[in-house]
């Protein structure tokens, strides 16, 4: 075994010289506590890929809250929005599903164009319902985030940390759990496609509930994974991985360390963990996409080769994929009225406020909140312990 080590740190070292090699973000967190188990990089600003849909999904719960659409609103495929690079619904251009079953193929299949007809219904166009997105940020904090379009596609501008993915998982199961059985979904079934989540978790490691995957050449492989296992509820967050499989066993084995407790915290709440703000988000394109992808991708499987062939796994469980039926409901006929105009944009929880001004002492709140002007509000907080 120590030989093996050797051998795999002088390939990751020999590697180096040929290409840069990154420690990529890593995140663990006790979803009930909101205590940080174990935490590398995860203030960086990275390129958030498609797990920017998890804001896409808040903005629509939020705004289904609010009652400028419903479940029911028809969800329209625009040529904009069929223009936009795979992967796609495979609906047609004016065909229509309705907004609940948009979101499920938004979050099973991650589709950018589905993305884009959700941004379109709910904010008239895209630009506007962006702007939702970076105010919902701003709202919740997230102080490395920056969004430019509704589905992750590649922009250098579209940054977000583990931490503000963490706090923004936290506010989707807090403030909507109602909706968490679309992120425990793998499949997605309309007009006899079979629409596969690859959040590969959630059918081989037990007791997972979601969320979200996602990559583009820029940031790697991602995922935020949620779990409930024995009376824990944990969060990781992996961004940058290598491949699909280097990904999905890093963070079964972080999920699988917090289970057993030799993760046992770093002291920190997770709404204090700080961000890396103004730095540079990380370019991961010349590893995963570029010429040295090939020599990068080796060095990871010799420093992590979990899920090789030969190797062991830490996802080896079976898991019932959980299926949706989505119904196309064809072209819907011009001149159904959707809700207009949309009420002013209301804040649904507290603006972060300058940390001297604030006075509350709520436990796990995070500092610089003003509940005074606005209270009652939900906000992720550590569930109450019970004796």
């Amino acid at each position: 075994m120590l030989l093996l080590r050797r051998f795999a740190i002088a390939l990751v070292l020999s590697v180096a010289s040929l290409v840069p090699v990154w420690a990529t973000p890593l995140l663990l967190v006790d979803r009930d506590t909101l205590q940080v188990l174990y935490a590398e990089d995860a203030g960086q600003p990275w390129h958030p890929a498609s797990l920017t849909k998890l804001m896409t999904a808040y903005v629509a719960f939020e705004e289904i809250a609010k009652g400028t659409v419903t479940l029911d609103t028809p969800v329209t495929l625009s040529k904009y929005a069929l223009s936009q690079a795979p992967s796609r619904s495979g609906l047609k251009v004016d065909t229509s599903v309705s907004l609940e079953d948009a979101l499920y193929i938004l979050i099973v299949k991650s589709a950018n164009d589905m993305a884009v007809a959700i941004a379109e219904t709910i904010g008239g166009n895209e630009a506007n319902f962006v702007a939702k997105m970076n105010d919902v940020a701003q709202r919740m904090g997230l102080t490395a985030t920056h969004f430019v379009n509704p589905n992750g596609l590649h922009d250098p501008r579209q940054v977000m940390s583990a931490r503000d993915l963490a706090v923004l998982s936290l506010y989707i199961e807090q403030s909507f759990p109602q909706y968490m059985q679309m992120f425990r979904t793998s499949v997605v079934r309309i007009n006899g496609q079979k629409l596969e989540s690859q959040n590969e978790i959630l059918t081989t490691f037990a007791g997972a509930i979601g969320m979200k995957t996602g990559y583009v050449c820029a940031s790697g492989l991602n995922l935020v994974a949620d779990v409930d296992r024995n009376g824990r509820r944990l969060m990781a967050v992996v961004l940058g991985g290598s491949s699909g499989r280097d990904r999905n066993e890093r963070a079964a084995e972080l999920l699988l360390k917090g289970l057993s407790g030799s993760a046992s915290g770093t002291g920190q709440n997770i709404l204090a963990l700080p961000n890396a703000v103004g730095a540079a988000p990380v370019d991961m394109r010349p590893n995963i996409c570029g010429k040295s992808a090939a020599e990068y991708v080796k060095a990871q499987e010799a420093a992590f080769p979990m899920g090789l062939k030969g190797q062991p796994s830490f996802l080896t469980d079976t898991i019932a994929a959980v299926e949706h039926v989505a119904t196309d409901l064809g072209r819907v006929r011009t001149g159904i009225v959707l809700p207009r105009p949309r009420p002013a944009h209301i804040s649904a929880f507290p603006v972060v406020q300058d940390v001297a001004a604030n006075t509350t002492t709520e436990p796990g709140l995070r500092p610089g909140l003003d509940l005074a002007s606005n209270p009652g509000i939900p906000y992720p907080r550590p569930r109450p312990v019970f004796r």
